[in-house]
Order: structure tokens, then C-alpha cells, then sequence
């Protein structure tokens, strides 16, 4: 998509638009397919924003936190673009936690969501014929990001069968000297996945190799219900230098307050260098993180935060990912090769050979849309095309019914269905 900038014939200016596909783009086209009735209220199991239904709120202190510090009147100014000191060490106590070597307040940086995060990362690394490795499935916007900053895009698949485990001989095969980090969604967005530990350790050991850097994107991390127990990535920065990424949005539910952070693990002094700090201090400058109030609330959040907020979130998770799991079972045309054990979504196939008048993903998503008001990700905006993603996130009510609806679909458009005719 080109168009021009400047109305004079000798300013003209051409841009291009990268043409890489969003997440909220193609739900907002969705919405506007879809067809609400007295009857049938519009269900949206595309977004990953369990705010929108009642079960999953955020803790009362929380509340209490941001409104006491608002009202103290003392946050009222503009923070270091680098975020709040006391924002950044609460934040680096807590992730301490589970770190076998303690982070400081400079290796943290308070960022506007995850989002930014990403963006800051991106950012900071990029330089002239520079590529970074994705996952496929993935989370788009770091494609998106790449395209701004012209850095080089290469894929290398999850393998479904392995419970989504990153294809470690693609990375290998994908690698070169200007490879700038292989990205890692733990708990992952879309698949649902959480790696153990073992395979983040070969992950760490095949950047080593690579001589490159891994960035952990722990948006999701904690928010885990399964086999596997949330391994943060950073465990393993004495053998690859880690850049984590992840905020408060989606394990204290408050995804619209925009804090997030990137952090440097990096036990060997990597990310050290005295120009490298720099060059993510002036990019903090440019960007200027959350407002300052939110930020002074976090040491409060992280804090006093009981437990039995984190255990009720989780055993909703599991819960209603159980429900998802056991309704596809009875769908026609659609099958779901991992259970989820974490995050809030789960990667659906298409069996196009077995539906009527479905061409893909898309189509599948638009037609389910209009004739159901039932709203799911197209697997394309992740990267794989004839899958689609559900976000279970959601009441247990809200789910069952978008469930039954997803159902009727698939058995009206079934040619099994269609045979009986």
C-alpha cells in the first residue's frame, strides 16, 4: 500500500505501509461482520483481554495502589524515561525470585505494556542487515515491528506434536552472523504451550552457539496450569544473554494500564557495555513509558498481592480451558492437537477437505462471524494459515455458549452434514 505525503510535485514523498497483518485489524473487520440480535449477543473469543467478562477482575489492591498514589498528588509530574527507581527495584525483586543471580534496578526498564517492550528490544538491536528469528505460530506485532525497523524476518516453526517445542534445526539452519536474537513466547501466545525446563536450557544453549542473544517474551508468564511449571528464561543468562519481556497486564488482569517491562539477564556482562545502556536510554527518551501514577502503585501491587488472587485466576484458566478442549471434541471439521496447559489461547486445525463452501481460515472466521456473532482469530494473523486461535479467557457460561454456536457451524457446513440432505 503506497500513498504520498506533501501536495507540491518536487515533495513528494512515498510511503509504504508495511502490509504484515494485526491482531486487532482483522478482529475489528470481524466485528463489523457480525450481526447482534435480541437473541444472540456478539461473543469474542479472539481478543486476549479477560477483562471483558466479570469472572477475571483485577485484586482490590491494585485498585487501592494506583488511587493512593493518584490521589497523593506527588505523582503527578513526569518519571525518568527509564521508569520510577523504586518501579524498576520492585520490579527486579520480583523477578529475582526465581533467578539463580539477583537483578538490579538498572537492568530493568518500565516500558508502555509488553508492546513496547517489544518495540524497545527491536529497536535497540537493529542495525543494517540485520535478521531475528520468530516463532510461527507467533504474536505479529514483533513482524510488524521488524518491517519499521527494516530488520530481516525468518521463521522457524513449533512443532504441534512435541507440544509445540521450538524446532531448535531450523534455528540452527536459519542463523547467520547478523542474526540479532531468536524470539520465545513461554508461556506461548497462540499455542497455549509452556516449555519445560529442559527445552528452554537447549534453547539458551543453541543461542550460545549461535552466538546470539534469546528475547523471553514472559507476557504470560506464571499462567501456568499443567505438567510443566513456568521456567522463566532468564535462569538460563549465564549461558545465553537474555532480554526479558513481559508486563502486569495479564497476570494482575489490568491490561489496559500499560505497564511493562524489558529486562536485561545477563550474568556475563553482555549487555553491559556502557554504549549498548546508552543506546536504550536515549530510545526510553524517545518513547517516555506509563504515566507516572501507575508506576508508583507497582511496588504496592507486586507486593501485597495475596496468593489466592494468583490461584483463582489459574484454576479459572484451567478450567475453562478444559471446557474448550472437551467441546472441540464434539465439533465436526476441527480438531485440537495440544491441550493448552497456560496462557489464555489455544491453536485450533481446520480440516477444510470436510467442510462445504469454506475456503480457509479467513472465510471460516467471516462466515462464522456473520452467521453465529461468534468471533475467533483466523490463524493467518499468527502465522499459519487453516488454523484458527480461541482465546478461552472467558466465562465458562460466555464460552459454553460460543462453543454451541461454533458447533452448528461446523455441522452446517460439514459435508457429512450436508450428505443426509
Amino acid at each position: 500500500m503506497e500513498g504520498n505525503l506533501g501536495g507540491g510535485v518536487n515533495n513528494q514523498i512515498e510511503i509504504e505501509t508495511p502490509n504484515n497483518i494485526t491482531i486487532k485489524g482483522i478482529l475489528g473487520l470481524l466485528m463489523a461482520n457480525t450481526e447482534a440480535t435480541d437473541i444472540k449477543k456478539v461473543i469474542s473469543l479472539g481478543m486476549g483481554d479477560p477483562t471483558l467478562y466479570s469472572c477475571f477482575h483485577s485484586p482490590d489492591v491494585a485498585h487501592d495502589a494506583v488511587i493512593e498514589s493518584l490521589t497523593s498528588q506527588k505523582f503527578n509530574g513526569y518519571s525518568p524515561t527509564v521508569g520510577l527507581p523504586q518501579t524498576r527495584k520492585a520490579i527486579a525483586d520480583y523477578l529475582s525470585r526465581e533467578l539463580p543471580e539477583k537483578l538490579c534496578a538498572d537492568d530493568v526498564y518500565i516500558t508502555a505494556g509488553c508492546t513496547q517492550a517489544i518495540e524497545l528490544a527491536l529497536s535497540i538491536l537493529a542495525r543494517p542487515g540485520a535478521n531475528i528469528l520468530l516463532p510461527r505460530p507467533g504474536f505479529p506485532i514483533y513482524a510488524l515491528c521488524a518491517a519499521f525497523r527494516n530488520i530481516e524476518v525468518r521463521y522457524f516453526d513449533l512443532i504441534p506434536g512435541k507440544g509445540w517445542e521450538v524446532d531448535l534445526n531450523a534455528v540452527e539452519a536459519l542463523a547467520d552472523h547478523n542474526t540479532i536474537g531468536i524470539v520465545v513466547i513461554n508461556p506461548g501466545n497462540p499455542c497455549g504451550n509452556v516449555y519445560s525446563y529442559q527445552h528452554l536450557q537447549e534453547i539458551a544453549e543453541t543461542a550460545k552457539k549461535l552466538r546470539t542473544i534469546v528475547i523471553a517474551d514472559e507476557v504470560y508468564g506464571h499462567l501456568a496450569f499443567g505438567a510443566n511449571p513456568f521456567v522463566p528464561m532468564g535462569i538460563f543468562g549465564d549461558i545465553a544473554p537474555v532480554l526479558t519481556l513481559g508486563s502486569l497486564s495479564k497476570r494482575w488482569l489490568v491490561p489496559g494500564w500499560r505497564l511493562g517491562w524489558l529486562v536485561t539477564n545477563d550474568p556475563n556482562g553482555t549487555f553491559k557495555n556502557p554504549k549498548f545502556i546508552e543506546r536504550i536510554k536515549k530510545y526510553c527518551d524517545i518513547c517516555g513509558g506509563p504515566a507516572t501514577f501507575i508506576q508508583a502503585a507497582v511496588p504496592r501491587i507486586i507486593q501485597q498481592t495475596e496468593d489466592v488472587f494468583f490461584r483463582k485466576t489459574i484454576n479459572l484458566l484451567k478450567w475453562t480451558a478444559e471446557i474448550c478442549c472437551e467441546k472441540i471434541k464434539e465439533i465436526p471439521c476441527i480438531s485440537c492437537p495440544y491441550k493448552p496447559e497456560g496462557s489464555m489461547a489455544v491453536m485450533v486445525k481446520l480440516h477444510l477437505p470436510l467442510m462445504v463452501d469454506i475456503s480457509d481460515d479467513i472465510d471460516f472466521c467471516f462466515k462464522l462471524a456473520k452467521e453465529e456473532s461468534v468471533i475467533l482469530l483466523p490463524g493467518l494473523a499468527v502465522g499459519l494459515k487453516n488454523w484458527i486461535r480461541i482465546t478461552f479467557a472467558a466465562d465458562p457460561v460466555s464460552l459454553e455458549e460460543a462453543l454451541g454456536r461454533l458447533k452448528s457451524f461446523c455441522q452446517r457446513h460439514s459435508y457429512q452434514q450436508n450428505d443426509h440432505h
